[in-house]
């Protein structure tokens, strides 16, 4: 049986090659088990373009690759293991601002986002929700 952030990973390099449904990428990337770097006692995420995007690792070697660049010099970068929609529903709601998933950010051609719309994350925090 593949894992499931395998399955994902695949699930993005057909999207990245324009084919595959991307509702099923959605919901791959929800039942993944994906990796999250801990940094100062929280997730370890990003800002840009007006959101917040969660970093995310498919696996360990693409966790590996990202740490290459932003890890704690020799030391093992500490992580979390948490489903995707478990980031999507539960954390992304309580951090008070736009935010959104960005998985494997530093796999050449590999990387996807998950922003912050209907669909990905609950309406109530999507910025593209009619309220």
């Amino acid at each position: 049986m593949e894992q499931a952030g395998t399955v994902l990973a695949e699930r993005i390099a057909e999207r990245r090659a324009g084919v595959g449904d991307p509702r099923a990428l959605v919901g791959e990337m929800r039942r993944a088990v994906l990796l999250v770097p801990v940094a100062g006692g929280g997730l370890w995420s990003a800002h840009s373009g007006g959101v917040r995007w969660i970093c995310a690792f498919t696996d360990e070697a693409a966790l590996a690759r990202f740490a290459l660049r932003h890890g704690p010099g020799d030391q093992p970068m500490e992580y979390a293991a948490l489903l995707g929609a478990r980031i999507v529903d539960e954390i992304v709601p309580s951090l008070g601002e736009p935010a959104g998933l960005a998985v494997d950010i530093a796999t050449e051609d590999g990387s996807m986002f998950f922003p912050p719309v209907a669909g990905i994350v609950p309406d109530a925090v999507a910025v593209d929700a009619r309220g």
